[in-house]
């Protein structure tokens, strides 16, 4: 049924959930598991707090050891399950967008994401990564809460 499922983690409570479930279909019909993260590449002028304090490299090498991270403790998990698994991570202003092309790319069959990130008015502002990734992609969503 599938091959290859994508799972895109944010290192959250949640996303760590999604990571779970997803490696686990992944050992019960025998995929491939590629991990992704992805953060929001530095702008000079940002409302984002670790943006206003940082400069540009500090805020790259804050995000890429968050990065780093966020997919080690997911290929922790599939380790432990003995599942073939890549890790990636990238930069993007638009999360959905950056997660389809993965997605399309890789020629995943799933992808696999916690319910939402974000909460309270940002959510409410900026939307859900996972609404929108269900709303631009043509591929299959697991949406674990």
């Amino acid at each position: 049924m599938y091959h290859h499922i994508l799972i895109a983690t944010d290192g959250s409570e949640l996303s760590n959930r999604a990571v779970e479930h997803g490696v686990n279909l992944a050992r019960s019909v025998g995929a491939k598991v590629s991990f992704l993260t992805v953060t929001q590449p530095f702008h000079v002028s940002s409302l984002a707090v670790d943006q206003l304090e940082d400069t540009r490299p500090e805020y790259e090498k804050h995000m890429k050891e968050r990065a780093k991270r966020i997919l080690s403790a997911a290929g922790e998990i599939a380790s432990a399950t003995n599942i073939r698994f890549d890790k990636m991570h990238r930069e993007a202003d638009q999360p959905h967008e950056c997660i389809i092309s993965v997605a399309d790319s890789h020629r995943c069959d799933l992808i696999v994401m916690g319910s939402h990130g974000r909460q309270g008015a940002s959510a409410v502002m900026l939307g859900s990564v996972t609404m929108k990734v269900m709303a631009h992609t043509r591929r299959p969503v697991l949406v674990v809460r």
